[in-house]
């Protein structure tokens, strides 16, 4: 019998390398209203968090409520930059082809914007059906309940389930779920030190990831 029932992939950042589109994004945004951050900033700030939360901590930084539209104009402008940039992170394709275990999908992004930068990265076919966000919880990342959520769906038990993550946020709803945690650290963002801390075991490529699972 394998170790684990289920292994659960966060999206973004650790399927699809959407990760500097949002951030360069965001950061053009937060600049035109007046909330001017170094993209190192942006990225310890944003990263991970849901669309709602990311609204609320910019308008708490601003100390004033975004101007009118500001969401709205933020996803017009996303959209438009994961339609034309998003790519696979490399060696996913590959893995999840291949892959021995079931898996799912379990994101704290939008439910469409997550399908449009699948669907660009060629990757929906493989993960269609088996797609899990924070819409469907109370709260999202970092609280526990989108993975419980998914585990239950998926019907495994939470401490034979192993979560793929590539955020502290992520991190932490998994370690909170009972879950073992790996963490990807090979888009670019990542901070190691901290995602160790947070109680994950780092890796670097997607190759390597069967044989951290034992398989």
């Amino acid at each position: 019998m394998p170790p684990f029932e289920l292994v659960i992939f966060d999206c973004d950042g650790v399927l699809v390398d959407t990760e500097p589109v949002a951030n360069a994004v965001l950061k053009y945004q937060l600049d035109a209203i007046g909330l001017e951050m170094p993209l190192d900033e942006v990225i310890r700030t944003f990263v991970g968090r849901s669309r709602g939360d990311c609204l609320e901590i910019a308008a708490r930084l601003r100390g004033a409520p975004l101007p009118p539209g500001f969401g709205e104009a933020w996803d017009r402008a996303f959209d438009a930059a994961l339609e034309r940039e998003t790519r696979a992170i490399e060696g996913v394709g590959e893995l999840l082809r291949d892959f021995s275990l079931p898996y799912c999908v379990a994101s704290n992004g939008e439910p469409a914007r997550m399908r449009l930068a699948l669907r660009a990265a060629g990757l929906m076919p493989l993960v269609e059906g088996r797609l899990f966000t924070a819409s469907e919880v109370a709260r999202p990342k970092p609280a526990p309940d989108l993975f419980l959520h998914a585990a239950r769906k998926m019907e495994a038990a939470p401490a034979r389930t192993a979560v793929i993550e590539d955020t502290v946020t992520g991190v932490t709803a998994g370690i909170a779920a009972g879950m073992q945690v790996l963490a990807y650290a090979g888009a670019g963002h990542a901070d190691i030190a901290s995602l160790r801390a947070a109680g994950a075991r780092v890796f670097s490529a997607m190759r390597e990831l069967p044989g951290l699972l034992g398989l």
